[in-house]
């Protein structure tokens, strides 16, 4: 029974919705919650297969210089978005500030570290600039990890197990980096239960990929999907931003 039945595109489409549930819970939802703690869990399903597909489009795309001109463009459309929507969560007040820049700037250094790895001969400089955009990437989401994501699917290549290794290692870094201890310095089993639980959504990105990707995109509305994914990361964060200045929820 051949299990590998979903292409790129639906995949996406979930990680759409996952990160939906978690910008919902990060915006409108107390911190600490059962209904909060599980969509944030569910959301951590995005970034890896983002991350993952980035490493696969980098790699098929026609133009290397048009893809990241579009992450570019796509990271200025997002930023006031992502900001309107999220600067709740620093200041504590219904305002517009700088809380960061947003995921598909992530996204973009990920693409200068895939473009300096491929590019870049000496070793010496290659690996002082992929620490530099890791570097950039702390000012970013998915600050650290995503460079980190992006890095391990690129030296797995499209070999299954490797892929494989690769989740299961994103998912014991993200967890042990979760990992917070009490304010005396000790580590309950409550903390390391709920670290473990934050990687519940890499390893079913992990799950996915692995076993349910077929390695293809659809057969129709391929420009639909292209532009939507872009169209939504900004839209749906501008909805959220909105609704949270005006106190609707």
């Amino acid at each position: 029974m051949n299990l590998k039945m979903l292409n790129r595109d639906i995949i996406k489409y979930i990680a759409m919705v996952t990160m939906l549930l978690n910008h919902i819970a990060n915006v409108f939802l107390e911190p600490g919650t059962l209904l909060s703690t599980v969509l944030l869990d569910i959301g951590y399903f995005t970034a890896p297969v983002m991350c993952y597909f980035l490493v696969e489009g980098y790699h098929y795309t026609r133009s290397k210089r048009r893809y990241a001109e579009r992450l570019a463009v796509f990271a200025l459309i997002s930023e006031l978005p992502f900001c309107l929507a999220f600067s709740e969560m620093y200041n504590g007040e219904k305002t517009i500030s700088f809380c960061g820049f947003n995921m598909i700037f992530t996204l973009l250094l990920c693409f200068g570290i895939l473009y300096v790895r491929e590019s870049v001969g000496n070793e010496a400089v290659r690996t002082l600039l992929i620490l530099g955009f890791f570097i950039l990437s702390l000012f970013s989401d998915w600050a650290l990890f995503a460079p980190a994501f992006t890095l391990l699917f690129a030296n797995a290549g499209g070999d299954q197990r490797k892929v494989r290794n690769a989740f299961i290692i994103a998912a014991v870094l993200f967890t042990i980096l979760n990992i917070s201890p009490t304010d005396t310095g000790i580590l309950t089993v409550q903390a390391v239960f709920s670290a473990t639980a934050s990687s519940f959504g890499i390893l079913a990105a992990g799950i996915v990929i692995v076993c349910l990707y077929n390695g293809k995109r659809m057969e129709r509305g391929r420009a639909f999907s292209k532009w939507f994914f872009y169209l939504f990361y900004p839209g749906h964060l501008l909805i959220l931003g909105i609704i949270r200045i005006l106190g609707v929820i």
